[in-house]
């Protein structure tokens, strides 16, 4: 698993904010009533906005880019990086680039399937 690029740990803290009276404001009781809005919804943060998360990714990869490289580095040079040392950061680095790509491609297909939407 790779514990330095998980996405999905990124979005869960915003899930929460996105469902139920956080979005909808005052509901109605049955009794026909305005309720306010709880105070925990009311304290709550805004959610991460995406650019700021694929900003976070894209950061992330390069971080486990450069930790490959020294590892190959000191692999080369002889300063203690075991073989399998240097090839986990590799495959973790490649890992990371994939799925950064992968989101990537989604988001430009995304982005062409609204352009060619006709109104």
């Amino acid at each position: 698993m790779l514990p330095a690029m998980n996405p999905m740990s990124a979005v869960a803290p915003a899930l929460p904010s996105l469902s139920g009276s956080a979005l909808s404001g005052p509901s109605q009781t049955a009794e026909g009533g305005l309720t306010a809005l709880s105070s925990a919804a009311a304290r709550a943060t805004a959610p991460t906005p995406f650019s700021d998360l694929l900003t976070d990714a894209v950061g992330q990869v390069s971080k486990l880019e450069d930790q490959a490289h020294e590892a190959v580095a000191g692999l080369m040079t002889g300063s203690g990086v075991d073989v399998h040392q240097a090839m986990i950061a590799t495959e973790k680095a490649g890992m990371a680039f994939e799925l950064a790509l992968a989101v990537r491609n989604k988001a430009v297909q995304a982005y062409q399937q609204v352009i060619g939407m006709q109104f």
